[in-house]
């Protein structure tokens, strides 16, 4: 079974969402915004994606940190914990297909090969 990270409330999620509803395909969602997201899985996820991919570097709440926040995502444990006070910097969708394959955001294409 697919396991898909994200917020509800993204509007990329809910693409994601449906798509997968549209296809038949079982999945279990896992909303960090309001379940957290725990420092092991981070840890998995950092060593399928650089941190400045796995970090949303183009959404609000990334603005609004410090310049020396920002340099500190090169830092994985500095990243790590960045990350899990500030959810929303994760970029979503993230995918766990199951046995180590991952995949990072959204493009159909891409994700019609995996599913």
């Amino acid at each position: 079974m697919i396991k898909i990270y994200g917020i509800k409330n993204c509007d990329t999620m809910q693409k994601a969402l449906k798509w997968l509803d549209a296809k038949n395909v079982a999945y279990q969602f896992h909303d960090y915004k309001e379940s957290g997201i725990d420092k092991d899985t981070l840890k998995i996820w950092l060593g399928h994606f650089p941190a400045d991919k796995l970090v949303n570097t183009k959404g609000t709440t990334y603005r609004a940190l410090s310049e020396s926040e920002k340099a500190s995502i090169a830092n994985k444990p500095k990243a790590i914990a960045l990350m899990m006070e500030n959810t929303s910097l994760i970029k979503r969708p993230v995918w766990d297909f199951g046995n180590g394959k991952f995949f990072l955001g959204w493009d159909e294409n891409e994700l019609d090969k995996l599913v």
